[in-house]
């Protein structure tokens, strides 16, 4: 009898100290696995899964529990799928916090349907429109790249650099194209150029045939294409060259990707410019880069570095919490993104916790920046210049112009 009471004994520790260590903290990601940007997710969401296994792999966290990443597909563009993936995130997967959403309007929607009124803090890495920091969020809503209010501006000094002083655009109907549209035609025409034709366009269209006609009738050779490098802005370059309306090309960060230039010819787009949100020349970039080369994650991909830091961030800020709790997050997210404090750099996440439980404070030094965040969410930010180059988008510097 007390053999078989001692086994019962024994069995219900294991079960037990079993259940610990099966424990989960969730942090959910909402990306466009499909539609205008299904080519540049999957190496964001690497970004942001490097941050979990590191986590997991020095311990875990709160305690030795298994940090998890559920994934939701926005579709970048369907306000409904937002809404839905981010609903399913908040009230069913129950997480915790949120990295993402990656386009604006998903964001958006995520996190007026769902993410706010669930009390959910969500980092975005990529949505750069200046309406992410209008929404009424209750400090809920922060992101890790900067607002197209500055890329826009620095794609429209640099354009002017190149010597174009007379330009064409069209940009997608949405807040994302809206934004960064009003952005660059304010600075390009402030500083001297001639914005020659300025027209929005639907996305998800088969034939642009029609504006591209009124936009090549002013007669300028450059074409200014904010937009998404997988759905409209593909077919209007594809078409704009088959038509022979255009001989030079110009984009932002929804442009650049290599499925871009697979899919019109490395010979068309060759010397095509563009902007895109990058990463300072601090030591966690450095830092970042080697993690990633070694995880086969291409560190320079668009918002890789970013994705890596939202989630660095969130899980450090669970930490900091205490718990996996809502309540709270928001405030520890600013704790332990902001100065003062001892510095934590990319993969440091033993270091970070020995630091949290004995009372300290820690100030994380991103993969992307520092990340001291305003009022808004919002940080400062690097925008670099990228060019086609024998078929493929490589990076040629920082802009300070």
């Amino acid at each position: 009898m007390k053999k078989a009471l001692l086994a019962m004994a024994v069995a219900a520790s294991a079960t037990a100290l079993a259940g610990v260590a099966q424990a989960e903290v969730k942090v959910g990601f909402l990306g466009g696995f499909t539609g205008g940007i299904e080519s540049l997710t999957p190496p964001i969401h690497d970004g942001a899964r490097l941050a979990v296994e590191q986590v997991n792999a020095q311990g875990g966290i709160l305690g030795g529990q298994t940090l998890e990443m559920p994934t939701g597909d926005t579709t970048c563009s369907d306000a409904s799928a937002a809404s839905n993936a981010a609903d399913r995130m908040v009230n069913t997967e129950q997480v915790t916090a949120i990295v993402g959403a990656l386009c604006t309007g998903a964001t958006i929607a995520a996190a007026n349907n769902a993410g706010i009124p669930g009390g959910v803090v969500m980092v975005s890495p990529a949505s750069t429109a200046p309406a992410v920091s209008e929404l009424d969020d209750n400090d809920l809503v922060f992101r890790t790249v900067p607002s197209d209010a500055f890329q826009g501006e620095m794609l429209a000094k640099l354009v002017l650099d190149k010597g174009i002083d007379e330009v064409a655009v069209t940009y997608v109907n949405n807040d994302y194209g809206r934004g960064l549209a009003e952005a660059f035609t304010t600075t390009f025409e402030a500083e001297g150029g001639t914005v020659a034709a300025n027209l929005a366009h639907e996305d998800n269209r088969a034939d642009y045939r029609s504006e591209l006609g009124s936009l090549s009738s002013s007669g300028t050779e450059a074409l200014v294409v904010l937009a998404y490098a997988d759905t409209s802005g593909q077919t209007i370059m594809r078409q704009a060259y088959e038509s022979g309306m255009f001989t030079r090309y110009i984009g932002a960060d929804g442009m650049v990707g290599d499925s871009l230039v697979e899919a019109i010819g490395a010979d068309v787009l060759e010397g095509m410019i563009a902007t895109r949100p990058g990463s300072p020349d601090i030591p966690g970039a450095e830092l970042f880069a080697e993690m990633a080369n070694e995880a086969e994650i291409d560190p320079s991909a668009v918002f890789a570095a970013q994705a890596y830091d939202a989630a660095f961030l969130l899980a450090l800020a669970i930490e900091q919490n205490g718990s996996a709790e809502r309540e709270g997050l928001s405030a520890a997210l600013r704790s332990v993104s902001s100065a003062p404090g001892e510095v934590i750099l990319p993969g440091e996440w033993e270091k970070a916790v020995e630091l949290i439980a004995a009372g300290e404070e820690i100030n994380y030094e991103g993969a992307s920046g520092s990340h001291e965040f305003d009022d808004n969410g919002d940080v400062p930010g690097v925008v670099v210049e990228m060019t086609v180059e024998d078929g493929r988008f490589v990076t040629k510097d920082f802009l300070d112009l």
